[in-house]
């Protein structure tokens, strides 16, 4: 006689540690409608699943419940055993007694035992009273939507592109490049950062098959995999890229050119309100900032705007509007990136209160040859030289009260800028790093730690009390604990290394797309291991 087979798993003690697996064996094998109920160890391994297999033939099994773990984990592995055993396979139910049971009550076993009962009696209904289903086939487009274009989503679209796919890459900025396109170098190679991105953002505008639309936005997501209907908003730029050659005249004349500030050049410098990110930018082309265009704002910018006249191609347009395109998708692949925490919640840290507390990334606008200092390091109060550099690690990062996790690249990216520091000052200027802890994990790390302890650097375990503006000096005390002793110090700069978080945006994003967040707001993977860069959607 056919019946429900009730499978049990141990998974190891994460269950078998909160639940007791025998009396909930026995209860189900007296449920309406099973005919068979056993427990094993794990019943995702090869022998737990030979068992199903073998127990529905043996037993004659029209329907299987699994008590185990969420069946976003193992869902399609125990409804391939039904298949291989000649079972409809949406003949199966999943209790969840892991995540929903011995997890959450594992400091008492009997609540926690009648609480899987319950589970699994309703999986065992559902079996009981579900019927056959069939697949059906339907038609699926191999057109891909990347949404960000840095490093990773260039990167992505290229991959997919270069396999005959069409790839539609989205990015809200007016040029393509992300945060890589502020860098100067990259760790642990030290490698220039605009010669390993220059290109692929050069190779992303030539492919015939990436379709780039920068300056937008995307705006509603419908559909199921396969089938995508995506909607994006093309802010309008003001400007007919397919005239601009970026001559850049029109930004010269600007009523408005150095008065705004410049996001590239994290606000060390200003722009104007036609303008082009970076010179390197992908489209090459300059777009009028709506927010701060007089013209745009007012109707009016004198007697006539400036930049309008002395375009002889003809390229500016005031009366620019959005544009609304459709797409339809295959797959989407999200790229966004992140932002730096605002240091000034760590107002013991003092960052806004003098011009030589800065953060790691305007750092690397000054570094840089092309940015607003033209590489030349001094102390940004009064210009004098630098005597003294200190990085203050993991600010806001590893900190219960706002950014629990590690961002995983501060320390690296500390490392980096000593060594470039050393290219740029004196030998004799002291450079010290107030750390946590080094986390050097990723291939060629530790042996970049090793050569950036050699370069005469003081690495001070521990996190300063407080920072206070002496006149053009910045003190410090930090409490060693190393050392076990309170050191003080004096600084003509002092870098912060803020902690990472998801990209502006990324909320509504997660709402368009359907994807869960993890808590600390990025977007949620599949599973940490088996599918880091998928998710349930």
């Amino acid at each position: 006689m056919s019946g429900i087979g009730v499978f049990i798993c141990h998974c190891g003690t994460n269950i078998a540690g909160s639940v007791d697996v025998e009396e909930l064996t026995e209860y189900a094998s007296d449920l309406n409608g099973v005919t068979y109920a056993t427990n094993y160890k794990y019943m995702c391994s090869d022998p737990g699943q030979e068992l199903i297999k073998d127990s529905i033939e043996e037993h004659d099994l029209d329907g299987v419940v699994v008590a185990a773990c969420s069946p976003r984990m193992h869902e399609p592995t125990f409804q391939a055993v039904l298949e291989d055993a000649g079972l409809n396979p949406y003949r199966f139910q999943m209790a969840n007694i892991r995540e929903h049971c011995a997890w959450v009550h594992s400091e008492d076993m009997e609540k926690a035992t009648e609480k899987a009962k319950h589970l699994v009696e309703m999986s065992v209904e559902k079996a009981r009273l579900s019927e056959d289903l069939e697949k059906t086939e339907i038609e699926v487009t191999s057109d891909a939507l990347v949404i960000g274009g840095g490093i990773a989503g260039i990167q992505a679209a290229l991959d997919l592109a270069d396999q005959g796919k069409k790839v539609y890459l989205v990015e809200r900025e007016p040029s393509l490049g992300g945060k890589m396109a502020q860098l100067d170098k990259t760790f642990p190679t030290l490698d220039c950062s605009s010669c390993i991105l220059t290109p692929k953002m050069t190779d992303v505008a030539r492919n015939p098959n990436i379709e780039l639309l920068t300056y937008s936005e995307v705006e509603d997501v419908d559909g199921s995999v396969g089938n995508f209907d995506v909607k994006v908003k093309k802010k309008a730029t003001y400007v007919d890229w397919d005239k601009c050659t970026a001559c850049g005249e029109c930004s010269d004349v600007c009523r408005m050119e150095g008065q705004i500030v410049d996001e590239f050049n994290e606000e060390l410098d200003e722009r104007s309100a036609i303008y082009t990110p970076f010179p390197q930018a992908v489209p090459a082309a300059y777009t009028i900032d709506p927010e701060n265009c007089l013209y745009v704002q007012t109707g009016q910018c004198g007697d006539y705007p400036p930049c309008k006249e002395v375009c002889d191609l003809d390229a500016i347009d005031h009366e620019d509007e959005d544009e609304l395109v459709e797409l339809n998708v295959g797959s989407i692949i999200v790229a966004t990136g992140y932002d730096l925490m605002d240091p000034e919640k760590m107002y013991e840290y003092g960052y806004g209160k003098s011009k030589n507390i800065i953060t790691n990334l305007e750092l690397e606008r000054i570094i840089d040859a092309s940015g607003p200092t033209e590489g030349e390091i001094h102390r940004l109060s009064d210009g004098e030289a630098v005597e003294s550099v200190t990085f203050i690690l993991c600010v806001g990062s590893r900190d219960e009260e706002l950014q629990s996790y590690c961002c995983r690249i501060g320390c690296m990216g500390a490392l980096k800028h000593v060594h470039l520091l050393r290219d740029h000052l004196d030998e004799d200027v002291d450079i010290n790093i107030c750390y946590t802890d080094i986390r050097s994990f990723g291939k060629g790390y530790e042996e970049f730690y090793r050569r950036t302890r050699g370069l005469d650097v003081n690495f001070v375990r521990g996190r300063p009390s407080e920072v206070n503006v002496r006149e053009e000096k910045v003190e410090l005390n930090v409490f060693d604990t190393t050392m076990d002793k309170l050191l003080q110090m004096k600084s003509d700069l002092v870098i912060l290394v803020p902690a990472l978080l998801p990209s502006e945006g990324t909320e509504e994003l997660s709402r368009q797309l359907r994807i869960t967040r993890s808590e600390d707001g990025f977007l949620q993977e599949a599973h940490p291991k088996l599918r880091p860069m998928d998710t349930f959607t």
